[in-house]
């Protein structure tokens, strides 16, 4: 594991191959597979809730900025209070901790389900619930991130994190459609009630683990400082901060799907809450497909980061600027799939990078500058979309993504002394452009 004061590894780009594990090595673990069962089918809810949340609020108000403050508010605490929430996730046990927040989000579900059940919901109660949800997440995330490595060790966290995402992006398959049935026969206040109830199944998971069998990381004691001590951490690890700051130019502008797609289906297609089901299941699929393929990668690359988030930057700006519905709408496979290939990369990376002590206060600054730069970048991308038209709304986004590639990708390479070697006489398992220390291409000349 590295420390603070061992060499940053963006200098190099490893030349071994990459090892591959099983695709699902890390559900040998027991307590991981309690997690994964009991996570898949609160992830479900979660899903069904989200799009009958964006769905409920465009049916209110008519606008998608109206969706962008919604989901503003729901991330908004992460980046007032999200750095707080990786102090608490070092102190506390973290399992505790789990308990608490995913009981929290399951009443707020529950109580959403009974505001728009009886009729009486108004978007500021929406707007409220979403803030709510959001303070537990400040909590829930880090500890989730940082409570991966106590189940399966850092053997299989490459493999966990992945299988995480694979979970997820299966519960955004079944989530949406589900969704989209429910709100269009009954309403979407029983897809609320259906994600409430669905928080048992990681409560129960939680209370059957095996405390014995957990990989035990001394907790933080409590002292002045710490975030500071955090940030100090970050700021001198080149290797943790240029990954991150990627992160949050594309979580940011490159992650508000809920505002495109609702204004796709609404304005350009003027379709209903089935097709935008529909878009977000494809998303989905591609999104599973780069989850389970990572999940057999053993190794991580800063270019693999890099080339990632460039080509879900063009591949977004190319589904902008599709003429029809069906490239539009097979273009969110591949989109899906190098986002959540960025995103798993980017995670894995980091919480290898960070010594045990510090993984939850880097983890929270991970996800507070990934998701908590949707309260700005939400509420722009909305006013965009809804004054400029959905297409270029997703197209300022993937041209923020690409230009944020590309400047973090040139600031790695000069921080590692690296140039780019394109080889066209390539063997098998080597890239045709690759980054290489620049003595070994003054040699070679």
């Amino acid at each position: 594991m590295s420390s603070a004061s061992e060499p940053a590894e963006v200098a190099t780009e490893p030349e071994e191959p990459i090892t591959k594990r099983g695709t699902f090595s890390s559900l040998k673990v027991r307590n991981y597979r309690l997690f994964a069962g009991g996570q898949v089918v609160s992830n479900t809810g979660t899903w069904m809730q989200r799009i009958a949340q964006d769905w409920l609020v465009l049916s209110l108000t008519g606008s998608s900025a109206a969706v962008g403050i919604t989901t503003a508010l729901q991330f908004l605490p992460m980046l007032l209070f999200g750095l707080y929430g990786g102090v608490i996730a070092d102190r506390y046990a973290k399992r505790t901790l789990l308990l608490i927040t995913q009981a929290t989000m399951g009443l707020l579900g529950l109580a959403l389900a009974v505001l728009t059940l009886s009729g009486t919901v108004e978007v500021w109660h929406v707007y409220l619930i979403a803030f709510l949800l959001g303070l537990a997440t400040v909590v829930d995330n880090p500890t989730r991130q940082a409570f991966v490595v106590e189940m399966v060790g850092p053997q299989d966290v490459r493999n966990a994190v992945s299988l995480n995402a694979a979970n997820f992006q299966t519960a955004r398959i079944i989530g949406p459609a589900v969704a989209g049935v429910l709100i269009a026969a009954v309403g979407s206040g029983w897809a609320f009630a259906l994600n409430g109830v669905s928080f048992i199944a990681p409560l129960t998971a939680l209370m059957l683990m095996r405390e014995s069998e957990l990989h035990r990381i001394p907790r933080v004691p409590r002292e002045k400082g710490q975030l500071r001590e955090g940030l100090r951490y970050v700021a001198g690890r080149p290797d943790l901060i240029w990954p991150i700051v990627l992160v949050g130019f594309i979580g940011t502008f490159g992650y508000n799907f809920p505002i495109w797609l609702t204004a796709y289906v609404d304005d350009v297609y003027h379709a209903g809450a089935g097709t935008y089901g529909l878009l977000n299941t494809l998303m989905a699929a591609g999104s599973l497909l780069g989850a389970l393929l990572a999940a057999r990668r053993g190794t991580t690359r800063m270019r693999m980061l890099v080339g990632c988030a460039l080509i879900f930057g063009v591949l977004e700006a190319a589904a902008a600027l599709s003429p029809a519905f069906w490239l539009f709408a097979a273009l969110l496979v591949p989109i899906g799939l190098f986002g959540l290939t960025f995103n798993t990369t980017a995670n894995s990376s980091v919480q290898l990078a960070t010594d045990p002590a510090m993984r939850g206060r880097v983890m929270s600054l991970f996800l507070m500058v990934f998701m908590g730069g949707t309260p700005i970048g939400a509420p722009i991308v909305g006013w965009v979309t809804d004054t400029y038209g959905a297409r270029v709304g997703f197209l300022s986004g993937g041209l923020v993504s690409v230009g944020a590639a590309v400047v973090v990708g040139l600031v790695l390479a000069r921080i590692g002394n690296l140039r780019v070697k394109v080889d066209l006489h390539r063997g098998k398992g080597h890239p045709l452009i690759a980054f290489v220390p620049r003595e070994k291409l003054t040699a070679a000349a």
